[in-house]
């Protein structure tokens, strides 16, 4: 009997593979609850990000059931008054000041992509608003993550925070989990530190959701661009 590859096992680099290819930023999850155990888990794997001089300058704060709820209330109530919003600011410039392309396309492109699937046109501020604000309520995940990081440290622990966070997404989806890192938090870094407590000596890097994709949700389908290996690699042999 002649057996079928398409029923073989996945080989060690394949499901690592899988694992990142099929990473993407969910926006609609499902109620389901993810055991502490779980959690606990994917942690424990992403911890083995590697750091300068083994720093590990990572700091996670998981929220679920009321401490989720209380958090995402908060911020959404800023968020939606106008005033209140202005009055917060990110502490750090995650994007550029100026935009300039290709940069400038690629973040043009993603917004009316998701906008477009979601049949919002490019008037409809009130939409857009609804929208936005889903990434306060963690896109309805049960897990929400907040990332701090000590403010002694300097931008290499930042690099080596972004492999952690890398790691955190990939060993999420290698169980059957997904995520969505989101920067919209760090506007409201001082409602986050009120909520959590937090130490002064701590800065918010970003949040983060997690959970059981919906995929009855059409703004899930959406899978982004990515620019060839000749458009970012240069190979010099001599």
């Amino acid at each position: 009997m002649t057996a079928d590859p398409s029923r073989a096992p996945l080989g060690p680099h394949a499901i690592v593979d899988h694992a990142i290819t099929s990473r993407r930023s969910i926006r609609a999850f499902l109620p389901t609850p993810v055991p502490r155990a779980l959690l606990e888990e994917i942690l424990v794997v992403a911890s083995r990000a590697p750091s300068g001089t083994n720093t590990q300058p990572w700091q996670v704060h998981v929220l679920t059931g009321a401490a989720r709820a209380r958090l995402a209330a908060a911020i959404v109530a800023a968020y939606d008054d106008p005033e209140q919003a202005r009055s917060h600011s990110e502490e750090y410039a995650y994007y550029p000041r100026e935009w300039v392309e290709p940069y400038l396309g690629r973040r043009r492109k993603v917004g009316w992509d998701l906008y477009g699937l979601l049949g919002i046109g490019k008037a409809d501020k009130t939409r857009m608003h609804a929208q936005h604000r889903r990434n306060y309520q963690f896109f309805d995940a049960p897990v929400g993550l907040i990332f701090t990081i000590d403010r002694v440290m300097e931008q290499g622990s930042w690099l080596d925070y972004g492999m952690f966070l890398q790691n955190v997404m990939v060993a999420a989806r290698a169980r059957g989990l997904d995520t969505c890192p989101q920067a919209a938090f760090t506007q409201f870094h001082r409602i986050i530190g009120r909520e959590l407590q937090l130490d002064d000596a701590q800065m918010v890097v970003c949040g983060m959701s997690l959970g059981y994709a919906d995929m009855s949700r059409i703004e899930n389908t959406l899978v982004t661009d990515r620019a060839p290996v000749a458009g970012f690699a240069r190979f010099v042999d001599d």
